[in-house]
């Protein structure tokens, strides 16, 4: 692991040549996948996936990527298998009590609904955000039973419930306020969304934010993925030409 992290640090420097994207999104898939090719329980994919997940978060901060919005459990993802599910609802618990990103300028924020989960992990959850909410570095996003779905529809029933309430009115509901009642308020859509596994599909991630984003798939499992992957992907993105609909 420590001649893992010497070659974060010695890559770094070479990547602050080119253009930093300001918002990076990422479908981190593939942990299962990873740990069955491997004939081992796909509580250890996850685990593995997690700490690559530090990796790359503290290279993003590193580099000057100012947010990372990153897919850790979806709301359907409840559908897995009970001792899954069990296995990384344990994992953000350890992770949220042993993680080294809080030495770093990383501020943590959770997305989705955290309602639903014990309360032990709410509480950690709490106490995350609180203890990296002075960090002004890199904002990451853990989303954790989020759906861009229910997102949207949360987003919507605020905004239903504030006109109901008559404090403001449904004719002016423009998509500045619209974005506002999101999770992610505040922050810039993301420039790209990156997917590894070599699956090709958005799967229910940001579904508003993403409606400019450019998408980069990869074929590498989530638990092989490297800074250097990361970097072969920005480059990717710096080379695309973002329109908006205009010309070039």
């Amino acid at each position: 692991m420590a001649q893992e992290k010497n070659n974060i640090s010695a890559l770094a420097p070479d990547a602050l040549k080119r253009p930093v994207p300001e918002h990076i999104g990422i479908i981190m898939d593939g942990n299962g996948r990873w740990a069955k090719k491997r004939g081992m329980p796909r509580k250890y994919g996850h685990k593995r996936g997690a700490k690559v997940f530090e990796e790359i978060a503290e290279y993003c901060c590193d580099i000057g990527v100012r947010y990372l919005t990153v897919y850790a459990f979806s709301t359907e993802n409840w559908s897995r298998p009970e001792d899954e599910v069990s296995s990384l609802m344990k994992l953000f618990k350890e992770y949220l009590t042993a993680t080294t990103s809080r030495q770093k300028e990383i501020r943590i924020k959770f997305i989705g609904d955290i309602s639903v989960l014990d309360e032990e992990l709410q509480r950690l959850i709490v106490e995350m955000e609180a203890k990296t909410a002075s960090k002004n570095g890199l904002t990451v996003f853990l989303a954790i039973n989020y759906g861009g779905r229910d997102e949207i529809l949360h987003a919507a029933r605020q905004l239903a419930k504030e006109a109901a309430e008559g404090k403001l009115d449904p004719q002016k509901i423009d998509s500045t306020m619209f974005e506002s009642k999101l999770y992610t308020a505040g922050a810039p859509d993301p420039d790209f969304i990156l997917r590894p596994s070599g699956e090709k599909r958005l799967s229910n991630f940001m579904l508003w934010q993403a409606s400019y984003s450019e998408f980069v798939y990869m074929d590498t499992l989530w638990p092989d993925f490297t800074p250097e992957l990361l970097e072969q992907a920005i480059s990717e993105f710096n080379r695309r030409s973002r329109r908006y609909g205009n010309v070039e």
